[in-house]
């Protein structure tokens, strides 16, 4: 057992600090761009406030705090700065399937004698993964998209068996001394801060029992996992994609309220050309506008916390025994979290950029950098599984099958 820093840490009190830290985040936000990751300051107030071991398992020097606490921290992390809520998110997420699906020996080496994980990951599988007949598996390859790498302890990568062809897909967890960061992530639209850069391996050697042959796409959670026996708590029984929707709808989200904040500034601070002594908070049409999208934003919210909800309890119905977290199951989650994500994006595009006014469209304005943050998210790999989740979920209300429909071309 490792004790967590603040074992008497509570959800609420998680929620505040994330609360309080938003104006901090605020003002790092130029300078989390410029470095292509939120500065060490930041880091430092993510491991003072407990957030990286919000998901972590008790036994290991976590909260264990569930997924509606942890969808709100990154939201509100999110509202003050998008790159760092992604960033923050997608490291400190990943604890879920390390303590989910390897064995307990692999388990206890990752986690140390401290608790201190945080795992950048990619959803496509890299290179092939070779035994060297001695125990280990080699690792090469160049992981692109890893979110969150420059403060990663660990690696949380998919690969594929060797063979010719090559076999099934590997997961493995990779330490900090066998793999390096390349300065990779410069010249994208939008996240320039999330650190999102490339990982490289060179004949990294890893024990055989840091992988296991799952991928994170297909999870075989259905009736309890290792995790949910070993820390007692059912939401180490769960499938990847539907939670990871969620992620970036809570990042989603918060954007969509950092865009309301400073729309809400906009309006106080904008006087009309021919009336100067009003601004345009007085004139109806923008006070509608603001209301309309705030309207949609909290409903996109209500609809992540709701999802958040109906998820653990689908992994408390596996675990005992009362319904499987099937396929399906995972299908109609993922896409209730797409569709959260999708709301607020529509609300911040469609009414608060649209309506901000082409001057808050300049270099150095923050509603631009929203913009930017937002439309990167909707090109990303998880809002393209739409039209594959649309076709599985309706595929599984007809009865007919559905896992033969990539989520991933």
């Amino acid at each position: 057992m490792i004790a967590a820093p603040e074992p008497a840490l509570t959800g609420a009190e998680l929620i505040e600090r994330a609360v309080r830290l938003r104006p901090v985040l605020l003002e790092r936000q130029a300078e989390t761009e410029r470095l292509t990751h939120y500065p060490k300051s930041t880091h430092d107030d993510f491991l003072r406030a407990g957030f990286y071991r919000m998901l972590q398992p008790r036994r290991y020097g976590g909260y264990e705090v569930g997924l509606p606490v942890f969808y709100r921290v990154v939201t509100e992390v999110a509202r003050g700065c998008p790159s760092t809520g992604w960033a923050l998110s997608l490291t400190s997420a990943h604890v879920l399937q390390v303590a989910g699906f390897f064995e307990e020996r692999a388990q206890d080496e990752i986690f140390g004698t401290d608790g201190d994980f945080r795992a950048a990951s990619t959803v496509a599988p890299v290179g092939v993964a070779r035994s060297d007949g001695e125990g280990h598996v080699v690792l090469d390859g160049t992981w692109p998209y890893s979110s969150g790498a420059p403060y990663s302890t660990h690696y949380v990568g998919q690969t594929l068996s060797a063979g010719d062809p090559p076999g099934p897909p590997v997961l493995f967890v990779a330490p900090r001394s066998v793999w390096t960061v390349l300065d990779d992530w410069h010249g994208v639209l939008g996240l320039r801060g999330s650190g999102s850069n490339s990982v490289h391996m060179d004949q990294a050697r890893i024990p055989a029992y840091l992988t296991c042959a799952a991928s994170l796409v297909d999870l075989p959670c259905e009736g309890g996992s290792v995790g949910s026996a070993l820390h007692g708590n059912p939401m180490y029984a769960h499938r990847a994609p539907s939670f990871y929707h969620g992620e970036l709808a809570a990042v989603m989200i918060g954007t969509g309220y950092a865009a309301a904040d400073e729309y809400a500034r906009i309006l106080r601070a904008r006087p009309l050309i021919l009336e100067p002594d009003r601004t345009r908070a007085e004139l109806h049409d923008y006070q509608r506008h603001l209301g309309e999208a705030l309207g949609l934003i909290r409903t996109a919210e209500a609809a992540l916390q709701h999802t958040a909800v109906d998820w653990t309890e689908t992994c408390r119905r596996n675990v005992a025994g009362e319904a499987p977290f099937t396929v399906a199951e995972d299908n109609r989650l993922a896409l209730m979290f797409l569709n959260a994500g999708r709301m607020a994006w529509d609300a911040f595009q469609n009414i608060l950029f649209r309506t901000a006014g082409s001057r808050h469209a300049r270099d150095g304005e923050r509603m631009q950098r929203y913009f930017r943050d937002a439309a990167t998210y909707w090109t990303h790999v998880g809002p393209s599984m739409a039209e594959p989740l649309f076709r599985r979920v309706g595929c599984d209300r007809l009865g007919l099958p559905s896992e033969h429909i990539a989520l991933i071309p």
